[in-house]
C-alpha cells in the first residue's frame, strides 16, 4: 500500500484529487489536521514520509515543497507550473509517445500539464512528430473553458446569486499573451514560436474545447486532413485519450460534454482547405486531477485508467 500526501488539498484540484482517492483501497492517505496545514515542519514531516506527493500549490510554493524533500524514494506530483519546461522532470502526457510513458513511469518527478495547454499539445505534437507540419510553423489557438479552471475565487464569482452581469457571458482573457501555458504549449510540441492563444472562460463549471485552425497551406507538401486523422488514430486508441471520427452533435460541439470525466476526445472539422483541430475534455479531469491520478497509476505501475471515470 502506498502512502500519499497532498500538499495544498483545499485548492480546487487538490481537493478533487483527495476525494477521489479517498475511495481507493491501495492508498493510506496522510493527512494534516486544519492547523497544520500550512506548517512547514509539518509539511516537511508529511512529504518526507510518503512515497507519492501531490503538490496542488502555486509555483512559487511548489518549488518550496520540492525543496523540502530530502527522501530521494518520494514521487512528486506537481500540478502547478513551476517545473512543466524542466528537463530534470517527466511531463505528466504518457499518451504522446512511449518514451513519454516509460519517463512518467519511471521518474521521481513528474509535471502534470496545464489544462488548456493539454488539448493544444494533444494536438500538435503529433502533428509535427510525423512532418506534417513544420516547426516554424505560426498558429493560433482558441480555448474555451468553464469558470472551476480560475480556482476558488472564480468559482465563487460565478456562483453568486448576486454576481455582476458581465458573468453571463464569455470572457476572453490572457489579452496581453502571457498566458503562463504558453511555454510548456512550444517546448512540449516542439514549435519554435508560442502560438498566438485566445483562452475565454464562460459560464459553465467544467469542461474544455481546444481548437487550433490550420490552412492547407501550412501544411508540409505532399500531406493532406486524411493523414492527420491518421496520426491521430495510430496515436490516440486508449480508453482515456482516442480520435473520434464525429465528435459533433447535430453540428455543435459543446465544450462541457466530458464535465467530470478524466477522458480526452480528438477530432477533425473543417474541410481539405481550412482545418479545426479540436480536443473536448474536461478542465479538472485530463486537464488536471485526472492527469495527476493518471500519472500516479503509471508511477506505481498500475493500469493508467485504474480508478478513472472515463
Amino acid at each position: 500500500m502506498k502512502k500519499v500526501f497532498i500538499d495544498g488539498s483545499a485548492g480546487t484540484t487538490g481537493l478533487r484529487i483527495l476525494n477521489r482517492i479517498s475511495q481507493r483501497t491501495d492508498i493510506e492517505l496522510i493527512r494534516l489536521p486544519e492547523e497544520l496545514r500550512k506548517d512547514n515542519a509539518a509539511r516537511k514531516k508529511a512529504l518526507n514520509e510518503c512515497d507519492i506527493a501531490f503538490l496542488c500549490l502555486p509555483d512559487a510554493a511548489a518549488i518550496e515543497a520540492v525543496g523540502m524533500i530530502e527522501n530521494e524514494n518520494v514521487v512528486v506530483l506537481d500540478t502547478s507550473t513551476a517545473h512543466r519546461t524542466d528537463d530534470g522532470w517527466a511531463y505528466g502526457f504518457p499518451e504522446l509517445s512511449d518514451e513519454h510513458f516509460k519517463k512518467v513511469a519511471s521518474s521521481k518527478r513528474i509535471a502534470v500539464p496545464g489544462c488548456h495547454a493539454s488539448g493544444f499539445i494533444a494536438l500538435v505534437y503529433p502533428l509535427i512528430e510525423k512532418g506534417i507540419i513544420s516547426p516554424d510553423v505560426l498558429l493560433t489557438c482558441h480555448s474555451i473553458t468553464g469558470y472551476s479552471g480560475g480556482g476558488k475565487k472564480m468559482i465563487a464569482q460565478y456562483e453568486d446569486a448576486d454576481r455582476e452581469a458581465l458573468l453571463d457571458a464569455p470572457r476572453q482573457y490572457a489579452l496581453g499573451q502571457k498566458h503562463k501555458h504558453l511555454p510548456e504549449m512550444k517546448k512540449m510540441t516542439g514549435l519554435k514560436n508560442e502560438p498566438v492563444f485566445c483562452p475565454i472562460v464562460s459560464d459553465f463549471y467544467s469542461g474544455m474545447a481546444v481548437t487550433v485552425p490550420l490552412f492547407k497551406s501550412q501544411l508540409n507538401d505532399g500531406f493532406s486532413v486524411e493523414d492527420i486523422k491518421n496520426a491521430y488514430k495510430e496515436k490516440y486508441n486508449t480508453d482515456i485519450v482516442t480520435y473520434c471520427e464525429n465528435m459533433d452533435e447535430d453540428g455543435l460541439i459543446s465544450a462541457n460534454a466530458l464535465s467530470f470525466k478524466d477522458s480526452m476526445q480528438i477530432g477533425v472539422c473543417g474541410n481539405e482547405e481550412r482545418i479545426l483541430l479540436i480536443a473536448r475534455y474536461d478542465n479538472l479531469g485530463k486537464g488536471a486531477s485526472g492527469a495527476a491520478l493518471e500519472c500516479m497509476n503509471i508511477a506505481m505501475g498500475s493500469a493508467p485508467a485504474s480508478m478513472l471515470d472515463i
